[in-house]
């Protein structure tokens, strides 16, 4: 099922006279958003949407392996925003506040399922959409990129599912290590750790698959993996 913003907004329509939060410069950064749309400014909800629907969308389908799933709870996270909305206060990040939402909506997933986060098998099927654009690149360097990117996602299958976690928030959401330790519940030097294991694995099975030719950087669906872990 798509979820679009509109009909998000339409569903959960809020009242004007929703409770006035203390002024704050409503500049264009999330949490001014988040503020916004609580005192009743619909489109500030939208543009937040547009802003982060790609990344919670890919983070939920790695995470899940299953298009149908993702989708369910890809409407899930975004409703709970919309229900929490009032209470939300911009004390960190609006990325903290919805990957940590997205992040125990995959958890409850798995309960109401009796299987644990690990994974079943993934599907392929449109591995490396976006590493293989046909806009600019030739039939054999798109060939090349959708190979990378079905390696990729089948060794992010091979994963700890705590090193995965990590590897995905630290791609996905933006979030800097000590957030995402928050968010997963460790300290920010295990979810370092977690991290450099994981890009470390992930190097490893790409050169394994390329006969054991280096593969610096690491690209994760059209981003170099350039971040520093710091």
């Amino acid at each position: 099922m798509s979820v679009t913003a509109g009909v998000l907004t339409q569903t959960f329509a809020i009242p004007r006279s929703a409770s006035i939060v203390t002024r704050m410069q409503l500049q264009d950064d999330d949490g001014a958003l988040m503020v916004r749309y609580a005192q009743g400014d619909l489109g500030a909800f939208t543009r937040l949407y547009e802003r982060h629907k790609g990344g919670l969308f890919r983070y939920l389908q790695r995470q899940t392996r299953d298009r149908a799933v993702t989708e369910d709870l890809f409407q899930e996270v975004w409703s709970r925003v919309i229900a929490s909305r009032e209470r939300y206060q911009p004390l960190a990040k609006f990325s903290t506040f919805l990957f940590s939402i997205a992040h125990n909506c995959f958890v409850d997933h798995c309960r109401r399922a009796g299987t644990a986060p690990t994974a079943r098998a993934e599907s392929l099927d449109d591995a490396g959409d976006a590493l293989a654009d046909s806009g600019h690149r030739g039939p054999e360097r798109q060939a090349e990129s959708a190979e990378t990117a079905a390696r990729l996602r089948e060794a992010l299958e091979r994963l700890p599912v705590e090193q995965r976690e990590v590897f995905l928030l630290h791609e996905e959401s933006g979030l800097g290590l000590e957030e995402i330790g928050e968010l997963t519940g460790v300290g920010m030097e295990t979810a370092k750790s977690r991290l450099r294991y994981a890009i470390a694995k992930l190097r490893q099975c790409l050169g394994e698959a390329q006969g054991g030719a280096t593969v610096t950087p690491l690209r994760v669906e059209g981003h170099a993996e350039s971040r520093s872990v710091k």
